[in-house]
């Protein structure tokens, strides 16, 4: 019978050495280097950013990358804080091809959120001052932008491209929630960007809706319907009621 083996004694004074952390995650330019070498050129990135805040427009950005001037650190809007993201967003204005478009609040009301930031997108694309022959958007749904598209799921993570466009969409969309903010004091707009936040929420009560709220959205049209305001959308269906076929 084998005799069993002790387990060797941990030295004294030593630390059990922990396994080495995996280095960030970030996006690479893979995808596009294979569609160059491929022929398909120029490539573009698009993300958006603002679909789910309560106020202010949905922005949409269009990024073609130089693949000489690529950046460095470019990574998913969300994973960086304000000043990183600033920082980038000027150096891809000064080495790509940037194009952005915005969805009012109008169109979010009338076509609702994800028909507007597909609207956004699409427009982004095709306003780009070069013509892609491939584009890559965010998301799972492509969008008609006049040549070859590919949704990547989590692609602001993934694509460089499209976390340049998530880059350049954040950074345009928080600058213009920051004058609003200054147009309509009290909001807390420049610090929440409009999202579902307890002083968003603190202030609509208060305050009631600006012309920038969103009136479709449910926490918006509960107070404008408390206020007694009924919304253009209420009127157009009541009227359709009211008037023979």
């Amino acid at each position: 019978m084998a005799a069993k083996t002790k387990p060797k004694a941990q030295p004294k004074g030593e630390t059990k050495r922990l396994p080495l952390k995996e280095p960030p995650f970030r996006p690479t330019f893979r995808r596009e280097r294979r569609a160059l070498n491929s022929g398909m050129f120029p490539v573009a990135g698009c993300d958006e950013a603002g679909r789910g805040p309560l106020a202010g427009p949905v922005v949409a950005a269009a990024v073609v990358l130089d693949p000489a001037r690529i950046p460095r650190g470019l990574n998913d809007s969300k994973k960086l804080c304000a000043e990183e993201r600033e920082a980038l967003y000027e150096k891809i204005c000064a080495s790509a091809h940037v194009s952005i478009c915005i969805g009012s609040t109008d169109r979010i009301d009338r076509d609702n959120i994800l028909r507007a930031s597909l609207w956004a997108l699409a427009r982004a694309v095709r306003t780009l001052p070069v013509r892609p022959k491939l584009v890559f958007v965010d998301g799972n749904m492509k969008i008609d932008c006049g040549c070859d598209c590919e949704a990547v799921v989590s692609g602001d993570a993934l694509v460089n491209s499209i976390a340049a466009a998530s880059i350049v969409a954040k950074v345009t969309r928080d600058r213009l929630m920051k004058r609003l903010g200054l147009q309509h004091p009290g909001y807390g707009f420049e610090r929440h960007m409009g999202y579902s936040v307890p002083e968003h929420f603190a202030a609509l009560a208060k305050l009631g809706p600006t012309i920038h709220h969103r009136r479709s959205f449910a926490p918006v049209a509960a107070k404008l319907a408390a206020l007694g305001i009924v919304s253009d959308e209420v009127i157009t269906e009541q009227l359709a009621e009211l008037l023979p076929l």
